[in-house]
């Protein structure tokens, strides 16, 4: 008998594609991102050499971006819907479907991931599987900026689209220190109007 039990990438895919065109609306251009946020993005992607993925893309603001700031990149996504608006959105630039446990992506051949929210529906459970591809794919020396929603502890809620995870930035940089990266810079936002916002950057160490 075949296996027809919905796998969790299953659930996120069609969670989002049934609301892609809201959710582009909503949080598809610069306009919807903090100026912090942006001004981090920047930095962290002027220190990179090497090709940058943008993994969770969406409707390809960030990737846009990234490529203004000079950055040779490409944005994968699981949610067609998205990368179809993407790549109708910014015809210069690609863009493709595709998962993080999977990346089509060479060994060591990059010089940095963006993972802007995109880990968020991802908790303890099964982290550790995208977390590991990014280490295959970036080089050593090279990036990871990883942002998310921020707790003080591991816990999940209910996201608008479909469950999330929370994670305080040290439990999260100590899943980054097992998959093989060196924590560089940690940021919290907090606040009347915000949600509870982290960021860690990231580097690939050597391996021996």
């Amino acid at each position: 008998m075949a296996n027809t039990r919905i796998q969790p990438g299953d659930i996120v895919r069609e969670s989002y594609s049934a609301r892609s065109q809201e959710y582009t609306d909503l949080f598809g251009s610069m306009t919807s991102t903090h100026p912090s946020d942006r001004a981090l993005v920047s930095s962290w992607a002027a220190a990179l050499t090497g090709p940058v993925l943008d993994a969770g893309c969406g409707p390809g603001q960030w990737t846009d971006f990234l490529a203004a700031c000079g950055a040779a990149v490409s944005g994968i996504d699981l949610v067609p819907e998205f990368v179809e608006r993407a790549r109708a959105q910014y015809p210069d630039l690609s863009f493709g479907v595709g998962s993080f446990e999977t990346l089509d992506v060479a060994t060591e051949s990059l010089g940095g991931v963006l993972s802007w929210y995109s880990l968020i529906h991802h908790g303890p459970q099964d982290i550790e599987i995208p977390l590991a591809e990014f280490a295959r794919v970036i080089r050593p020396g090279g990036g990871l900026l990883v942002g998310f929603f921020e707790g003080a502890t591991v816990e999940t809620f209910d996201h608008a689209v479909t469950t999330a995870h929370r994670w305080p930035v040290a439990e999260l940089g100590r899943q980054l220190a097992q998959a093989g990266f060196e924590v560089i810079e940690t940021h919290t936002r907090t606040g009347s109007g915000y949600r509870p916002h982290g960021a860690i950057t990231a580097r690939r160490q050597s391996i021996r």
